[in-house]
């Protein structure tokens, strides 16, 4: 059974989270805040508490995780708090994921935040499989049907494990 991480586990990474869960996979999410939480483990998802702007606290988790999902392209907060965590907080974290169990990132670059920001850190996502040879995704398109998006995210995921990526 494969165990999946789900950075920033609001609404559309609990709906992922039942899908990985319905097919056999070990799920955990992460949240900053303590009813984030309280929302995941109501949701049937190991919850834990993380903040992407301080990448040790992802790592602490990623120790039996296969796959990353890193969905924040409609994180809220301060402009520089978002460019960090899609910019050099990002890399901090894939460079160091290579030293872990993980064998794919699926990053959301799709979303609210300044897409400038988001397509930095897809550039980011895209560098480091190339130097690690980590199969990774980018998420792009706009999501219109949440079910269909967890349907399709759960189903990226498990070809992200597969030989060939």
């Amino acid at each position: 059974m494969a165990r999946a991480l789900i950075v920033g586990c609001g609404c559309r990474g609990r709906l992922l989270g039942e899908r990985l869960g319905a097919a056999g996979w070990a799920v955990r999410g992460t949240s900053r805040q303590d009813e984030g939480l309280a929302a995941i483990e109501a949701a049937g998802i190991e919850a834990a508490q993380a903040d992407p702007e301080r990448p040790g606290t992802l790592l602490d988790l990623v120790g039996d995780v296969a796959v990353v999902h890193y969905l924040l392209g409609s994180a809220t907060g301060p402009a520089q708090e978002l460019e960090a965590i899609h910019g050099p907080r990002l890399q901090s974290l894939l460079e160091k994921l290579v030293d872990t169990p993980v064998r794919g990132f699926v990053y959301e670059a799709a979303g609210e935040v300044d897409p400038a920001l988001l397509a930095a850190g897809a550039e980011a996502v895209e560098a480091a499989a190339a130097t690690w040879r980590i199969p990774v995704a980018v998420l792009t398109e706009p999501i219109a049907d949440y079910d269909a998006w967890a349907a399709e995210t759960a189903e990226l995921s498990l070809r992200l494990l597969s030989p060939g990526g």
